[in-house]
């Protein structure tokens, strides 16, 4: 087991003016579950490849265990890999897949076959060893691909989005099975996802990666609670943060034809930065449906999720998402009125930036 450390490291791609990876610090302690988050083209999955020797470093350094990394074969770096496409041979058994590592490197046929029935008792696999990946189910053959990692006992896991190809249902149920194992084992392991949902339920610290440049290094309820910016706002949570730029007024900002109004302390703050206008972000729950007061709003859509209703609005040109009962939610196209719950938090950003300003 080791600890991680990425300084400056950089990536850019033959034939591309931009770098893929820019200037990425992170410093992962031993044992860590780390995530690795973004949308499509963030860099995730080239930082996670860099880590595995699988992309040259261009420029800085990452180092595993306070060894530079730079110029290493795969191979030596002590690193297990676990693919989104489960990468096993079809023509070999489960227990040959699992143990297929350690037969090139000459470990002896009864030590295999111990550390391959180990892992397998851990994973749930120990009645498929003797199956091939073709009559397993999506879940085994990721779980086979675990087992394969696993048996190595390396220094470091790297996961590149394992649960991309299995069914929502089963997605849950893996990933628990997956925290809940590396937490057991206690390897450090970095994971990649473009699923925030995945990040915030698995790591111990999640980074978010937005054009190849690091957003916010946190623990999942720092990143959910003090985004830095209003990307990560409005990245990090499911529905998404109510994000919108609004003129500023006297007692807050301008919402539609109504004032959602905001702390003396808040206002004070856009006062001295001298904005005319400012994002705002509120969460979903942190709206509630009212008689009076608050913002008028048209409702678009409820979503009713059994324990919960969304209700989707607008006042105005403003999209907004508010959580509600659902056995008091509104109906389509009716009036509301949606107030900040009085403890509900009320994120500033700059319109131009996107710079958490409180």
């Amino acid at each position: 087991m080791a600890s991680i450390t990425y300084r400056n490291a950089s990536c850019i791609y033959e034939g591309s003016d931009k770098l893929a990876v820019d200037n990425l610090n992170l410093d992962i302690a031993d044992g860590e579950f780390i995530v690795l988050v973004g949308p499509s083209g963030s860099g995730k999955s080239t930082a996670l490849r860099m880590l595995a020797g699988l992309e040259d470093i261009d420029e800085g350094a990452i180092e595993i265990g306070g060894k530079d990394m730079t110029g290493v074969p795969s191979k030596d770096r002590d690193i297990a890999m676990v693919f989104q496409n489960y990468a096993l041979y079809p023509n070999k058994t489960v227990a040959e897949n699992m143990g297929f590592a350690l037969k090139l490197r000459g470990v002896p046929a009864d030590e295999r076959r111990r550390k391959v029935e180990e892992a397998a008792k851990l994973l749930d696999l120990t009645e498929f060893l003797d199956r091939k990946p073709a009559k397993l189910s999506g879940g085994q053959r990721q779980r086979v691909a675990m087992g394969r990692a696993i048996v190595r006992e390396p220094k470091v896991f790297c996961m590149d989005e394992p649960l991309s190809n299995l069914d929502a249902k089963l997605r849950v149920q893996t990933r628990t099975q997956i925290a809940a194992l590396q937490r057991r084992l206690g390897t450090t392991t970095v994971y990649v996802t473009h699923d925030q949902v995945e990040a915030m339920t698995m790591g111990d610290r999640v980074a978010v990666l937005k054009g190849g440049k690091l957003q916010q290094f946190a623990s999942p309820n720092e990143l959910y609670d003090h985004p830095a910016n209003a990307f990560v706002a409005g990245f990090i949570g499911s529905p998404a943060m109510n994000l919108f730029t609004a003129a500023i007024t006297a007692d807050g900002v301008a919402l539609g034809n109504s004032t959602l109004e905001l702390e003396r302390d808040q206002l004070s703050k856009l006062s001295e930065a001298g904005l005319k206008e400012v994002t705002v972000g509120i969460r979903p729950e942190q709206f509630e449906i009212t008689d009076s007061g608050g913002v008028e709003a048209v409702v678009d859509l409820v979503e009713d999720l059994g324990s919960e209703a969304y209700v989707y609005a607008h006042a105005g040109e403003v999209e907004l998402v508010a959580r509600c009962n659902p056995r008091t939610a509104p109906r389509l196209a009716d009036s509301v009125r949606l107030r900040r719950h009085p403890d509900g938090a009320v994120h500033l950003f700059d319109p131009k930036s996107g710079e958490r300003l409180n």
